[in-house]
């Protein structure tokens, strides 16, 4: 019993584990394109600012007076800002391999990329050695969680019938 629960236990991690580089694959393709839109949105701003002969900074700084001008300039600090760090994000998992990616969770925080990633994703079949790894991770994962499990479950068991059979 205890065998068969520790199998079904790794079984359950390899397949649950053997879709996170195909997941994190799906997420660096959806956080690339919102990269390079956030990038688009940056290069016209910057081009605007030039072409009225300011820096960004400046730009940024004349879009006060009115409501509408200082909410304006709060978004555009705002989209600026999610740029740079996504940025930073995309480069890092970019570099990454896709077993590596698996440890880098906190690279996965954007949560309208991650939630519609997650909407969208459908689980494959891990035929890439990527897959395979973390599969085989996942197994060893899930294999000794549940053993531990079990075998926590079953010493108070155990002792009995140990004391049992010294009587």
């Amino acid at each position: 019993m205890l065998r068969l629960m520790s199998l079904a236990g790794g079984l359950a991690g390899a397949l649950a584990l053997s879709q996170a580089p195909e997941f994190s694959q799906q997420y660096l393709q959806r956080l690339g394109g919102k990269v390079d839109a956030l990038s688009r949105v940056a290069a016209e701003f910057d081009a605007s600012a030039e072409a009225a002969g300011l820096s960004r900074e400046a730009a940024l700084a004349s879009l006060s007076g009115n409501a509408f001008a200082g909410l304006h300039q709060a978004d555009m600090r705002d989209t600026l800002s999610e740029l740079d760090r996504l940025s930073a994000d995309l480069a890092l998992l970019r570099a990454a391999g896709p077993v590596e990616r698996t440890l880098l969770p906190h690279r996965f925080l954007d949560a309208e990329t991650f939630s519609a990633t997650w909407a969208d994703f459908q689980p494959a079949v891990p035929a890439t050695t990527a897959g395979i790894a973390t599969g085989a991770m996942g197994y060893l994962g899930g294999w000794a969680a549940m053993s531990i499990l079990a075998s926590i479950l079953v010493s108070p068991f155990r002792r009995r019938e140990k004391g049992r059979a010294r009587t």
